[in-house]
């Protein structure tokens, strides 16, 4: 066995006992991004039997749709707080048990206020495991093999979208539509949110089973508990630098907590709004409109709720697909080029959905699309996803993570994030009233965002492959300053 100083080559391998503990304990984690994704689209298969069941008009629908993300704002607000205050296990339990107890309210709901209470509660949860989660995975993952485990929370989510849509699509069609009975006098759309319990569970129960986070025990003085720790995910000759490494990152944290975000771009650095812009042209391209109203939209095209619900399975797992391919082409394409390619994608497969939609007709109050425009459409938006997928999902977290300075780096991360879910709960609730008023202008509106997000791109994002951390802050912040002097 070759080494690398006294270290094993190979010890971080899925082979070594390290390897696989430090795995282990990151898949275990990335449960919260499983949770994350699995309620952003269990609402999809629900969402027009809710309409009907409780005679909402589109502006109420897509407010009782969206709601959920103010929760996730709230939640991944606090998360940082509470795990700091209570540590990393018992608010990843918190985050379970809310989802858990949302997951149960909204099954069994009876009024369309206590509906909305409901969502938000999950949301909160889900805002709360949206940070903790990956924040576990970076602090007890070995450093030589910290981004290939940080990359399992975004594959976790797309695998929870694809497990909501999956059971919408068994659960309806078990019972013949989702609006329909199916057990214990429940309609199916019921069982699609109590479906929610089993991950939650699953969450809450392996949180209890992980050990703490390293980090938080050793800013507690808890140093024994957090050598014991990485003595089972380090070998023995990578302990002390390990462990030194971290509380090096504490006094660093220490030092910096009174770092401001405040700038001379609009009352905030320029780096700082580099991530608000990229956060916001993630979500204002649309695409969760797809993953939450995608059933809709398919039903528009043509198809009975049995295939929309079908459809809606094989675009999740397309997205699964894209993303894994993202996660490979990342370090050796790099940063700039794929997000690049993916505008251009989602520019001219958004701009098609949009002119499609230019020929839909209206028959007995439902739009739908004649002759070959809806394979057209449908096609589109399965483009889109691909686009998508393989690039702005994924690649807009690796950048937050890399382009801010470290002195600032929690808080700008925490900006950035409340960003993407401010604009995610924009683009959910204006979905239904837009879609209502004009599909075409619509979709138009997010290929418009699309095609500025490739402006923004080539203009003002340098690229960061291959780079030391330190490194591409400093070429971000040039970057600010050089444009700002012309």
């Amino acid at each position: 066995m070759s080494t690398t100083g006294t270290i094993p080559a190979d010890a971080f391998s899925i082979k070594s006992p390290y390897g696989r503990r430090a795995i282990g304990l990151s898949i275990a984690a990335a449960v919260g991004g499983f949770l994350f994704g699995f309620d952003s689209s269990v609402i999809n298969g629900a969402v027009d039997a809710i309409e009907g069941n409780f005679e909402l008009d589109k502006v109420l629908t897509g407010f009782v749709v969206a709601v959920a993300l103010l929760g996730c704002a709230v939640g991944a607000v606090i998360a940082g707080n509470l795990s700091d205050r209570w540590g990393r296990l018992k608010t990843m339990m918190l985050g379970a048990v809310m989802f858990l107890v949302s997951s149960i309210g909204s099954g069994l709901t009876f009024s369309v206020p206590d509906l909305i209470v409901w969502r938000v509660v999950g949301g909160i949860g889900i805002g709360i495991a949206s940070v903790v989660a990956p924040a576990y995975i970076a602090e007890i993952a070995p450093r030589q093999i910290r981004g290939s485990l940080a990359s399992l929370q975004q594959l976790a989510i797309t695998l929870g979208i694809f497990a909501a849509l999956l059971s919408d699509a068994v659960l309806a069609n078990s019972a013949g539509g989702a609006a329909e009975q199916l057990w214990l006098g429940l309609e199916a759309w019921r069982w699609m949110f109590l479906v929610g319990v089993i991950p939650a569970a699953v969450y809450g129960i392996l949180a209890f089973t992980m050990p703490e986070s390293p980090r938080f025990l050793l800013a507690k003085g808890r140093n024994d508990e957090a050598r014991e720790i990485f003595s089972r995910l380090v070998p023995q000759a990578d302990l002390d630098k390990s462990v030194n490494e971290i509380r090096s990152a504490i006094e660093e944290d220490r030092k910096s907590k009174g770092a401001s975000l405040r700038g001379p771009v609009l009352g905030l650095q320029g780096i700082v709004w580099v991530g608000i812009i990229l956060s916001t042209f993630q979500q204002f391209v649309g695409i969760n409109v797809i993953f939450y109203y995608s059933t809709t939209l398919w039903k528009a095209v043509g198809f009975d709720e049995s295939n929309s619900l079908l459809i809606s399975v094989i675009t999740s797992v397309t997205n699964v697909v894209v993303t894994l391919i993202a996660i490979w082409l990342v370090d050796r394409v790099g940063r700039k080029p794929i997000l690049l390619t993916g505008s251009v994608l989602m520019t001219l497969s958004l701009a098609t959905m949009a002119l499609a939609f230019a020929f839909a007709v209206t028959v007995d109050g439902e739009v739908s699309l004649p002759g070959a425009w809806g394979p057209i459409a449908l096609v589109a938006a399965n483009l889109f996803v691909v686009g998508f997928g393989a690039s702005w999902g994924p690649l807009v977290w690796v950048l937050l993570g890399e382009i801010f300075p470290s002195r600032i780096r929690g808080k700008a991360l925490g900006v950035a994030a409340a960003a993407q879910w401010i604009a995610n709960f924009l683009i959910t609730v204006s979905f239904p009233a837009m879609s209502g008023w004009s599909l075409p202008l619509t979709y138009g509106m997010y290929a418009l965002f699309a095609a500025l997000s490739f402006v923004y791109v080539a203009w003002r994002v340098p690229e960061t492959k291959g780079m030391e951390l330190e490194q591409t802050e400093t070429l971000f912040v040039r970057k600010q300053k050089s444009t700002s002097s012309r």
